[in-house]
């Protein structure tokens, strides 16, 4: 009986010294992985904001989003993080918009579970891995090195497709295999990165190539686009920031076929209850101020 008793009461070093061993074992495996050094530049380099938003958002007990492909992919990419200086209210802003988006496709899918998503500028992102149905073809498109770096980490399969391309170049539409489905059109955080002459010609396209399809993208206010220069991720990348619009039905008078469905602004996001007591005032009083709440918020437009 007293061996029994010592042996209980070894237990827990004996868990800690456990702990510290396979501490030890990840920590010189991830040392051990192949690391992938990149050379992106300017507007592709900023796809690791969100990467990284979302992962530090991810080791919270209660995060907004939870994406632990990000987490892998922050470990495996090598590159100065520190050096993107993202402040915690973009980190908050990035996690907000991924979730919501999320949200979207689940809502599009809940209605057209074989529908078709077309994800424009995907960046690194999992977001196909976070709301796959088994059922739905879906594409991540980006510029060719940017799939390139994609095609390391999201394999292709009967469903997931990549495509290497300008989004401004109306030839990756010809990608695009079943055009007799439902289809959904998603950009986060790329509009901004266009002239509005390439974001009406992409949007018109789209109206004319798939009619009745859903299209949703984040924008940024005329204010908010020009002063985002200043902004020390941005900057720090040298992204040149062109395209914002304070009137979204100024969207409609495009083509007859466009109408606005839903103009979504941070500040109605059930996430905010996740935040410390200052982002949530901080979030409720800007939700007092139009021009706040239109410098950065989600449209949602049917095309046809």
């Amino acid at each position: 009986m007293k061996e029994n008793i010592n042996f209980i009461e070894a237990s827990p070093f004996i868990n800690i010294a456990s702990g510290i061993l396979l501490k030890y074992i990840f920590d010189k495996c991830a040392e051990d992985m192949e690391k992938f050094k990149i050379t992106l530049e300017k507007e592709k380099e900023t796809l690791l904001i969100p990467l990284l938003s979302k992962a530090l958002e991810t080791g919270k007990k209660n995060p907004i989003i939870s994406d632990p492909y990000s987490v892998e992919l922050v470990e495996q990419i090598e590159y100065d993080y520190d050096s993107l200086n993202i402040p915690k209210k973009t980190r908050i802003t990035i996690c907000i918009r991924a979730k919501r988006f999320d949200d979207y496709v689940k809502q599009f899918l809940d209605m057209h579970p074989q529908g078709t998503v077309v994800y424009m500028g995907c960046g690194l992102d999992a977001r196909f891995s976070r709301v796959d149905n088994g059922k739905i073809e879906w594409y991540d498109l980006d510029f060719p090195d940017v799939i390139e770096l994609r095609r390391k980490f999201y394999p292709e399969t009967d469903r997931y497709h990549l495509i290497p391309s300008s989004v401004t170049d109306p030839q990756w539409i010809g990608n695009l295999k079943d055009k007799k489905r439902p289809v959904l059109f998603i950009a986060e955080g790329l509009f901004m990165y266009l002239k509005e002459e390439e974001v009406k010609a992409l949007i018109l396209k789209l109206r004319k190539t798939f009619p009745g399809s859903l299209l949703i993208f984040d924008a940024f206010s005329a204010y908010a686009a020009r002063n985002m220069g200043l902004h020390p991720s941005i900057s720090k990348t040298g992204a040149n920031v062109y395209w914002g619009i304070d009137n979204s039905r100024k969207i409609e008078k495009w083509n007859n076929g466009i109408s606005l469905m839903e103009e979504w602004y941070f500040t109605q996001s059930e996430e905010i209850q996740k935040l410390d007591a200052g982002y949530r005032i901080m979030f409720k009083i800007a939700g007092m101020f139009l021009a706040a709440k239109k410098a950065h918020r989600i449209l949602v437009f049917k095309l046809g």
